[in-house]
């Protein structure tokens, strides 16, 4: 499980690479041009393509409560989907998939 510290130190790298990654590269040219994921999804955030890291795990932890202890970002047929792994409180490992821009709720195993 992620301690109190640990969750806010990753949170805190999350914005700090969020804020030093360059922008403004048009959607069609990002999936085809990126070379690093991190690049590609800071510009997905600034231009609105998905939302931040705080709003998704609140969605993900009303769907599954317990301790979130990984979270992707992926792009698949041009949608940007967050996979939310949680320890849930008895111990199980569930994974919630959450559409990035919506915050709609697409799978959880």
């Amino acid at each position: 499980m992620l301690s109190g510290v640990l969750r806010t130190r990753l949170l805190i790298a999350l914005t700090v690479l969020a804020l030093a990654l360059p922008q403004g590269m048009a959607a069609k040219d990002r999936d085809k041009d990126c070379k690093r994921s991190q690049d590609c999804a800071l510009d997905a955030f600034q231009s609105g393509e998905i939302r931040p890291l705080p709003e998704v795990l609140a969605v993900a932890k009303a769907k599954v409560p317990g301790e979130v202890v990984k979270v992707e970002l992926k792009r698949e047929d041009g949608i940007w989907i967050y996979e939310i792994k949680v320890l849930t409180p008895p111990g199980r490992r569930r994974e919630v998939e959450i559409n990035a821009r919506t915050l709609d709720v697409i799978k959880v195993d």
